[in-house]
This record gives structure tokens, C-alpha cells and sequence, in this order.
């Protein structure tokens, strides 16, 4: 599977030259320009500015997709959904490779939501904090989850991001066991062999 990191928490999954993109933004998000795409689907976590700028993607043709989707219901916020609503976890699998986007999770995972999940070879998980959970809750998630990689979304690295959001280093002091590639672009794959490893992509990213 081929990844391209779009920016905050936008991801383009890439199978057999079909196109998934998820959680597209708009232009409020600071530093990051109106985003501007190309994709066969596109997923929406919830329905905020920043994740849901549907009509930033263009459709290609409709075609078969390679990939099957599942999705878990968890909480933007550690409120049951009070303060910011519902979330949705999407699970993309193609060729026997599984993707986990958490999207804009604001609370740690239940035994349950973790059986649900399943096996995961690639998490996208948000480490910014205040919207969403932040360094510490994210490294215990990925710790529950136990994918072979990881990648960090929803984060500040000036000047691209939310202002309130925390950076993304200390998620990487915490996780002193992965083994930390730091990208020269936004773009990069994972495979059954992949070996473990924590990506962190470069912005800003190429259009796709």
C-alpha cells in the first residue's frame, strides 16, 4: 500500500492505482493551503472543516475498489461526544495490509473498540492534543492497538496547524522503542514485510 501524508490529518491510501483519501481540510486550518486532490472515494471522519473539505477532492471514474472498509464509532472528546461529537475510526485493507485511521479520537480505546479494530499493520494516530488526545494517550493507544507502523497526524510544526495543538516530539520521546524515520517527502509504503518503524512525513506535500 502507498501513503502520501497531505498535511494535518489527510491521508491518500493508493492500491492498484485506486485512490482513497481521508479526512480532506480546508483553507482555516493555519499554513496549510485549500487542499486540492484527486481521489476514487474519500472518508470523512466527522463532519468538521478541517476533515471533511469534500469538495477540495476530485472524483476519478468510478471503478472496483481493492480495498474494504470497516469503520468503529468512538468520540471526538472524553465526554461521550458532548463537547465535540462523534468520531469514526476507518479501517482500510488491500492486498492483506490494514490501515487504521483514528481521525480525530478524543479519548483512550476500550478492550472492546480495540477487539473491534483488530490487527493493524498502519496507524494514523492524532498527537497534538486539545482536540483530540494528546502525546501520552496516544503512545498508551498505540501501545493497545500494536500496529508494525505508526504515523502521527493532527499536529502543529510552524507554521502548518492548529495553534492550540502541541508538536509532534514529544509523541516521539515517548515511543523510545520504535525505530524513528524521519521522511524527506510526504510520500511512503507499507507492505506484510515491512519492518516496524515510526514515519514522520515532511510538509509540505505534493498534490495527489
Amino acid at each position: 500500500m502507498n501513503i502520501a501524508w497531505l498535511g494535518h490529518s489527510c491521508f491518500c491510501l493508493e492500491e492498484d492505482g485506486y485512490r482513497i483519501l481521508a479526512d480532506p481540510y480546508d483553507d482555516a486550518v493555519d499554513g496549510y493551503p485549500p487542499l486540492r486532490a484527486e481521489a476514487h472515494a474519500v472518508y470523512c471522519s466527522h463532519e468538521h472543516h478541517d476533515h471533511n473539505f469534500r469538495e477540495g477532492v476530485t472524483l476519478l471514474p468510478e471503478r472496483k475498489s481493492p480495498f474494504t472498509v470497516r469503520t468503529v464509532d468512538t468520540f471526538h472528546d472524553d465526554r461521550q461526544g458532548a463537547q465535540r461529537g462523534p468520531n469514526k475510526i476507518h479501517i482500510f485493507t488491500a492486498r492483506g495490509v490494514t490501515a487504521v485511521h483514528l481521525g480525530d479520537l478524543g479519548h483512550p480505546l476500550s478492550a472492546a473498540q480495540v477487539r473491534e479494530i483488530g490487527p493493524c499493520d498502519l496507524l494514523m494516530v492524532p498527537v497534538g492534543g486539545y482536540y483530540t488526545i494528546d502525546a501520552p494517550e496516544a503512545k498508551a493507544v498505540t501501545d493497545a492497538l500494536a500496529p508494525r507502523t505508526v504515523v502521527p497526524m493532527h499536529y502543529r510544526h510552524v507554521p502548518f496547524g492548529l495553534p492550540p495543538l502541541a508538536g509532534v516530539e514529544e509523541f516521539l520521546r515517548l515511543c523510545t522503542a520504535w525505530d524513528v524515520e524521519r521522511l524527506k517527502g510526504n510520500r511512503f509504503s507499507v507492505t506484510k514485510d515491512t519492518s516496524p518503524k515510526l514515519f514522520v512525513p515532511c510538509y509540505p506535500a505534493s498534490a495527489v
